[in-house]
């Protein structure tokens, strides 16, 4: 009755059903470890917004990398502002996917050391191939106030790391490489400003991050879960079907042998 099974195009259809269904549930848990990733996230970034500020340099230093644990930590920082030496990160966008550049300026600290501060976002007006006109910050000494950030990379950021750029344009905010290029040491990270607020709201300070929001992660995995459920059902009805299919004309001939001829 079921020696069909045995046939290379059923072996073929069970042995795709056995595969499919654990591959489904690996991708299911590979789902809820995204969410619980998030999760984790958002409990972090809202614990570190509503710490209390503490210096810049209590939580970093030259060559040392910013820890999870400080992510988007508020800090501050008293120093100035080091117009002479800004560049420019290439390619960032603004909430409304406007591309543009954000602002890098050094903020000489009173030991000597430097801070790399992100002022905000800036339109990025005609080619992208000249230094931009950017509003100068506050002169003399100042207390700048932000979010602690860790240096970026390609393989965090997924940003290629251009070389050749124009003088005075990065792609990536890299606290070791400006400080090779400021010939002085500088604090592991940067800072997102927050205060004091720019003249004439420009540059554009950024938001601080969303972390109400869990994403779709665990949807996706409660679907992949009923897909590989979905899987064997299916499996089982389709082999019903086909043995339906064999042994009913088998079945429907015996009766019609059996009917009496008509008169």
């Amino acid at each position: 009755m079921y020696r069909f099974l045995l046939s290379r195009q059923w072996v073929t259809l069970t042995l795709l059903t056995l595969l499919l269904i654990p591959v489904m549930v690996r991708l299911g848990y590979w789902q809820l470890h995204r969410h619980e990733h998030r999760v984790a996230q958002n409990e972090l970034i809202s614990r570190t917004l509503a710490a209390k500020p503490v210096p810049a340099e209590k939580l970093t230093s030259p060559g040392r990398e910013v820890p999870r644990r400080d992510l988007y930590r508020q800090v501050t920082a008293e120093g100035t502002f080091d117009t002479a030496h800004e560049v420019v990160v290439r390619r960032r966008t603004n909430g409304d996917d406007e591309v543009g550049f954000h602002v890098l300026t050094p903020f000489l600290l009173k030991d000597g050391r430097a801070l790399l501060v992100n002022r905000g976002w800036i339109p990025a007006d005609g080619p992208q191939t000249a230094f931009p006109e950017i509003p100068a910050p506050p002169r003399g000494e100042i207390t700048v106030s932000g979010r602690l950030m860790p240096d970026e990379s390609t393989a965090a950021s997924g940003i290629k790391n251009v070389k050749g750029l124009p003088d005075r344009q990065i792609m990536l905010i890299s606290s070791r490489a400006e400080a090779r290029s400021l010939g002085r040491e500088v604090l592991g990270g940067y800072v997102q400003q927050t205060a004091p607020e720019p003249r004439g709201d420009s540059p554009q300070l950024l938001p601080a991050p969303d972390h109400s929001s869990i994403g779709p992660h665990m949807a996706y995995a409660i679907q992949w879960w009923l897909f590989a459920a979905a899987v064997p059902v299916g499996w089982v009805v389709l082999v019903r079907r086909e043995r339906r299919d064999r042994t009913g004309p088998q079945e429907a001939a015996p009766e019609a042998e059996k009917a009496p001829a008509p008169a």
